[in-house]
């Protein structure tokens, strides 16, 4: 098992964690990793836009000129696609992008972007994190005191206080344990992790 220390607020080692290996020294399949990024973006996709065709486009009930003997081309309606203020033929139409992918494979790229990020000294683990009102002060002073100034800030516990603390701190964001994902883990260079929420992400992948 790796052993890596852990830091309290001011940045200094008081003890040392040990972090399981089928967790933070799993294979790094970049593949899948790449899959399950394109899978979550896909599933924030609204599927909301929207064009009309030329059924839908108010207007053009009659037909604009006789069909011969004007030396012009022949049209039934000006709310065709060929005509300026028309239908489009071949827009876009409400859809879900929306798809999943196995529960093993997500869980397994999720172990990739861990290891990926203890392997580059990204990943830190605080002892404990507790405030009694938010104070984004104090946040910003323990991520300058373990030099990570734009990290995600993974809790094992829900953290109400934490998260009004972090939210105005430009990069930084904030993760519950449990709902731990591998886009928040790529999208953030540093991971700063309670010793809960270790035991709580070990505790899910397991």
């Amino acid at each position: 098992m790796a052993t890596v220390p852990v830091y309290n607020v001011h940045g200094q080692v008081v003890d040392e964690i040990e972090l399981k290996d089928h967790i933070f020294a799993a294979p790094v399949n970049t593949a899948l990793m790449h899959q399950v990024v394109v899978m979550q973006l896909a599933n924030r996709r609204l599927g909301t836009v929207k064009t009309k065709t030329r059924a839908e486009v108010r207007g053009g009930g009659r037909k604009p000129w006789r069909q011969k003997g004007l030396g012009r081309a022949r049209h039934g309606t000006i709310r065709s696609p060929l005509w300026r203020g028309g239908g489009v033929a071949f827009g876009p139409r409400p859809r879900d992008f929306g798809y999943v992918m196995p529960r093993k494979a997500r869980r397994a790229a999720l172990r990739g972007a861990l290891t990926a990020r203890l392997n580059a000294g990204g990943l830190k683990v605080v002892d404990v994190l507790e405030l009694e009102v938010p104070r984004t002060r104090v946040v910003a002073r323990l991520l300058a005191n373990l030099e990570t100034p734009r990290a995600l800030i993974v809790t094992g516990v829900p953290s109400t206080v934490v998260y009004k603390s972090a939210r105005n701190l430009p990069g930084v964001g904030t993760a519950v344990a449990r709902d731990l994902n591998i886009l928040d883990v790529l999208s953030h260079r540093h991971i700063l992790m309670t010793r809960d929420a270790v035991r709580a992400v070990e505790e899910v992948l397991s």
